[in-house]
């Protein structure tokens, strides 16, 4: 027998297994979220939003119409009333003629750096309270756990009144910085309490002791080993306060100790219109749906998070 024919007679090698590739708690998380149909619509409305705020000064130049003008011959007609959507004003404009399309996109900025910059400052804040409290203990943990129950006991709608005020904050930048730490400082006891009991939980794990045994100190225990086993916690906190931080700003424009005029904010729009509502139904209309659509999809994107973070979650749908 030849060797050719030998080499025929030779069944085929077994085909090589398919090798099974790892993927990262990241990975995981994307995935499930990739399956949330509704939290990527939020995500792409979220987005638009963004890209509306992020073009205000584009929608003046194109419409020549700058947020805090005026145009009373054409925004109002021989009765006074703010003239409706059209081709001049495309969502209208308010009873002093103003182009209420660009004030919205300039108010989306406010609600935006408003909502991010305070919910990171609150989460800033709440994870060292937390973080300080659950591990160390004793007396600190005392302390700054009642000081967490004193700020959520404080009515915060009083006291924002109360400090804008006092301080007769007349500028736009004073009064926006000062609307974030009012809002981050009211807003971080609740992540604080929550971080608090989750380091208090950890601290009992069994990789905790190793680390003490180990002669691991107190502060490289926390900040290697305790804080990134938080990032899921904290990252669904983060984005779960940026919508209320949005509709505190909002409610404290409305009541006019929010950011200053003439800067145009959601909050304030809706308090200046309704007043004539009744025959200007966009002043309300406009500023109403984009608050209203903004803090629903960050609400429905962080549930999405939370769910996407927790394996249980992917378990408890058969892995889908």
């Amino acid at each position: 027998m030849s060797y050719s024919e030998l080499q025929a007679e030779v069944p085929p090698a077994a085909a090589e297994p398919a090798r099974v590739q790892g993927r990262g708690p990241f990975q995981l998380a994307w995935a499930r979220f990739r399956r949330d149909k509704i939290a990527l619509v939020s995500l792409v409305v979220l987005l638009l939003i963004v890209l509306f705020a992020l073009m205000a000064p584009l929608w003046a130049t194109w419409t020549g119409h700058p947020y805090d003008a005026t145009f009373p011959q054409t925004g109002l007609d021989i009765n006074g009333t703010p003239t409706g959507p059209g081709a001049e004003f495309w969502l209208g404009a308010d009873q002093l003629g103003r182009d209420v399309l660009v004030r919205s996109a300039y108010g989306a900025r406010i609600s935006l750096i408003v909502g991010i910059a305070a919910s990171l400052l609150a989460s800033l804040f709440g994870v060292t309270a937390g973080v300080l409290a659950g591990y160390v203990g004793g007396v600190l943990d005392t302390l700054l756990a009642r000081a967490m129950d004193i700020t959520l006991a404080l009515p915060y709608l009083l006291v924002a009144i109360v400090l804008a005020v006092t301080f007769q904050l007349t500028s736009v930048a004073a009064s926006l910085t000062m609307t974030i730490f009012v809002i981050a400082f009211f807003s971080f006891a609740a992540t604080g309490r929550i971080i608090r009991g989750q380091v208090m939980s950890l601290k009992q794990k069994e990789f905790i002791e190793a680390a003490r045994s180990l002669g691991a100190g107190r502060w490289r225990i926390m900040f290697v080993d305790v804080l990134p086993n938080l990032v899921a916690q904290v990252t669904v906190l983060a984005s779960l306060l940026v919508p209320t931080s949005i509709v505190f700003e909002a409610t404290l424009s409305f009541l006019g100790v929010g950011v200053r005029l003439p800067m145009p904010s959601w909050g304030s729009m809706l308090g200046e219109g309704s007043d004539v509502f009744q025959t200007a139904w966009w002043l309300l209309a406009v500023p109403g749906v984009l608050l209203l659509l903004t803090t629903l999809a960050f609400n429905l994107v962080g549930d999405a998070i939370r769910d996407a973070l927790d394996p249980r979650a992917d378990r408890a749908s058969g892995g889908k």
